[in-house]
């Protein structure tokens, strides 16, 4: 099944985004039929590597705990400024994110480190957000950002089936990851006089630089992708109710020596509505190499990009905000200036 994206620009064909319905994916008697898991596998694999992303549903996730995370963003994002800013951190991105001339209409929380303290984490956050309490937010966000670091987990255990890796320890294992939680407000921005309807840029075009992201949302759209074989179209994704969307990102794409496609995307706004999503973000830990293993590299697949470590690359990445960050900072064989070789040292 895929889901159609229509895309911009009249009678041009619309872009199909592979829809999977991944059910209960993972669990010990679904791997234990090897031709159906490997099936699903290779699915997963293919959508990866062509389009760099995909929808799906899964059992693992009931419609209460989604409305209940959706419910609890609009009573977070709601508190007064003053309350939101408590949230500090010294880490990219996780600090709460509010008046930006960059992006004007997203508010945005980040998480870190969500296991396996998972429940002390979400405690400590609706803590200081509601120092009175707020038991359903608290259980909503713990379990929510639980299940979706699972998910990803998974994604990354497929790819490694599909790709007859399940031995290699490199980059994906358990215990080599870390994750982040994003929570996202998008605000409807201002009409322009007499329109009819209206959009905004809710957030830039950009590659995730991490190694996968899933995303919910509610239920306004707003996700638009960069098709790979035409880098001058953008295409609106349209996300099934009760479904959410993996995305590739950079470290996967360096990982897999360019096999698997991190895809260019952004968030525009349309209508009279507020977007609600939230993201788990799946990355190396500090210090963790990212680098291609040898049966990713042969004659006909010459090393893309060198080892590198992905605190150094994000860092890099934040320091700058290239849009080609990746291939500057690691590209081979690019030359680069020596500001960037000391980066890359």
């Amino acid at each position: 099944m895929v889901v159609p994206a229509a895309a911009n620009g009249g009678d041009q064909k619309p872009y199909e985004i592979p829809f999977f319905d991944l059910g209960a994916a993972g669990e010990e008697e679904i791997i234990a039929d090897v031709a159906r898991w490997k099936e699903m596998c290779d699915k997963v694999r293919e959508a990866c590597e062509i389009q760099g992303c995909f929808c799906f549903t899964t059992d693992k996730v009931p419609a209460k705990l989604r409305e209940g995370m959706a419910e609890g963003l609009r009573q977070l994002f709601d508190l007064p400024v003053e309350t939101k800013e408590r949230h500090v951190s010294p880490k990219p991105y996780r600090s709460y994110l509010g008046k930006n001339d960059v992006v004007p209409y997203l508010e945005s929380f980040g998480i870190d480190d969500q296991a396996p303290g998972v429940d002390d984490v979400a405690e400590a956050f609706t803590a200081v957000m509601w120092p009175q309490g707020n038991p359903e937010f608290r259980e909503s966000l713990s379990e929510m950002s639980a299940k979706m670091l699972d998910l990803n987990l998974l994604i990354i255990k497929m790819l490694l089936t599909s790709y007859n890796l399940e031995t290699n320890p490199s980059h994906a294992a358990a215990d080599t990851t870390t994750s982040y939680f994003r929570l996202m407000k998008y605000k409807v921005p201002p009409a322009p006089p007499a329109a009819d309807h209206y959009a905004g840029i809710g957030l830039m075009a950009h590659t995730d630089k991490n190694t996968v992201t899933i995303l919910g949302q509610n239920d306004v759209q707003g996700l638009e992708i960069q098709p790979k074989e035409d880098n001058n179209t953008w295409v609106p994704v349209v996300i099934p109710e009760g479904a959410f969307v993996a995305i590739v990102g950079d470290a996967l794409k360096a990982w897999s020596n360019g096999r698997l496609h991190s895809v260019r995307h952004r968030v525009v706004l349309r209508g009279e509505k507020e977007r609600y999503s939230w993201g788990s973000f799946l990355m190396p830990k500090d210090g963790s190499r990212v680098e291609a293993p040898e049966e990713f590299v042969d004659k006909d697949h010459p090393p893309l990009y060198r080892g590198f470590t992905y605190a150094d690359f994000l860092s890099y990445f934040v320091s700058t905000l290239k849009d080609d960050a990746l291939d500057v900072f690691a590209g081979l064989p690019d030359v680069v200036d020596d500001r960037d070789q000391l980066a890359v040292n």
